[in-house]
C-alpha cells in the first residue's frame, strides 16, 4: 500500500471506490505469471460514486457507476467496427494501465455506466464480471431445446449458469469438483450437476446420447477445453470463457473437425453488455449476493488476496 495524491481530472471524472473485486487476472499479475510494467496499480472490477465531474459529463456528482475497464482509442479500424474491446491501442485497467484498487480513480465518462440504487453495494461489485458473461453468450442462441453445460463453477460459471437459465435453456448442467459449489449451482439455475468424472455419463443421459448443444468452459485450462469438446454434440458450440495461456499436446483437433464444432473465444465486453448486465441485476433476474464470500478494507489487501487464492471463496471484494 502506498500513498498517492488524488488523480487530477481536468476534463475527466473522479470516481471514489464503493466495491472492487479481485479477479484471477489480478492473482496472475501478483504471482508474476502475467507480466506487467512496474509499478502498477492492480484491479479492473470497480463500482464507485462520482465525486467530481465537469458540467458536460454524462454523469453527475453522486452518481453510482460501473467502470468499463477496457480502454480504447475510439479511432482505429476495430473501434470503428463496433469492437472497441479489441482495440490494439488500448488495454485493461490494472494490467496495461493503473487500475482501480485505490480510494479514487480518474477517467473519461465514456467508460462509466450508471448503476441504480436497488443493486446493493456487494452485488454491484460483480457487475463487471456479469457484463463479460453477457458478452460471451451473445453469439450463441438458446432455446427450450438447448442442453447446455457449464464446466467450472466459480463466479463466472455461476453467472453463466444463471444467464443460461434466464435465457430459457431447456437443461443446464453444472460441472465442478467442489461439492459446495455443486450444491450452490443447483439453487442458481442448474437442473443437473456432476463432477468432471461423472459429466460424460450425465450429459449422455440428459441428451439421449447426442451430447450438449452448448458447452461453456469457465476454468481456463487445456484439460477442461478438451472436456468441453468431448461433451459437445456434432454441430455444437463451445464457448472458451476461461483464459487459457498455454498447454501441452492434448487438443483433440480431429474431433473439432469430425464434429464440425464452432469455438467461441470471447474477450472482455462491449458497453451495451455492461448495460444489459446491470438491467438483469436490477430486475432480480440474476442473483449476485450468494457469490460474494469475502470483503476486506482496501488497507487489508494482503489478506484479501490470500483469501482469493485459498480456493475457499467465490468473489472477494475490497471496500473503502
Amino acid at each position: 500500500m502506498v500513498d498517492r495524491p488524488l488523480p487530477r481530472v481536468d476534463r475527466g471524472v473522479l470516481v471514489r471506490l464503493e466495491r472492487a473485486g479481485i479477479c484471477g487476472t489480478d492473482l496472475k499479475i501478483l504471482d508474476g505469471s502475467t507480466p506487467v510494467s512496474y509499478p502498477r496499480v492492480l484491479g479492473h472490477e470497480l463500482v464507485g460514486t462520482v465525486a467530481q465531474a465537469p458540467p458536460e459529463a454524462k454523469v453527475s456528482h453522486g452518481t453510482r457507476v460501473l467502470v468499463n475497464p477496457g480502454i480504447n482509442c475510439g479511432d482505429c479500424y476495430l473501434c470503428g467496427r463496433d469492437r472497441p474491446h479489441l482495440c490494439g491501442r488500448g488495454g485493461l485497467l490494472g494490467r496495461d494501465f493503473d487500475g482501480v484498487f485505490a480510494e479514487a480513480i480518474g477517467l473519461e465518462d465514456r467508460y462509466l455506466h450508471p448503476v441504480p440504487d436497488q443493486i446493493p453495494p456487494d452485488e454491484a461489485g460483480l457487475l463487471q464480471v456479469l457484463g463479460t458473461v453477457v458478452h460471451s453468450q451473445q453469439p450463441v442462441p438458446v432455446s427450450s431445446d438447448t442442453v447446455a453445460v457449464v464446466i467450472g463453477l466459480g463466479v463466472s460459471g455461476m453467472l453463466h449458469t444463471q444467464l443460461l437459465s434466464d435465457r430459457g435453456a431447456g437443461l443446464v448442467i453444472g460441472v465442478s469438483r467442489s461439492p459446495w459449489k455443486l450444491e450452490l449451482a443447483k439453487g442458481l439455475g442448474a437442473d443437473l450437476v456432476a463432477t468432471p468424472d461423472e459429466a460424460s455419463d450425465v450429459v449422455a443421459r440428459a441428451s439421449s446420447g447426442r451430447g450438449a448443444d452448448l458447452v461453456i468452459e469457465s476454468v481456463g485450462k487445456e484439460e477442461t477445453v478438451v472436456q468441453s469438446i468431448d461433451l459437445a454434440m456434432p454441430g455444437g458450440d463451445v464457448i472458451i470463457y476461461g483464459t487459457v495461456t498455454g498447454g501441452g499436446t492434448e487438443m483433440p483437433y480431429y474431433q473439432l473437425y469430425f464434429k464440425e464444432l464452432t469455438l467461441h473465444n470471447p474477450r472482455a465486453a462491449l458497453p451495451r453488455d455492461y448495460d444489459e448486465g446491470i438491467r438483469l441485476a436490477a430486475e432480480g433476474r440474476i442473483r449476485l449476493a450468494p457469490l460474494v464470500t469475502g470483503r476486506y478494507p482496501l488497507e487489508e489487501a494482503g489478506a484479501a488476496f490470500a483469501a482469493a487464492r485459498s480456493g475457499d471463496h467465490l468473489k472477494v471484494l475490497l471496500t473503502p
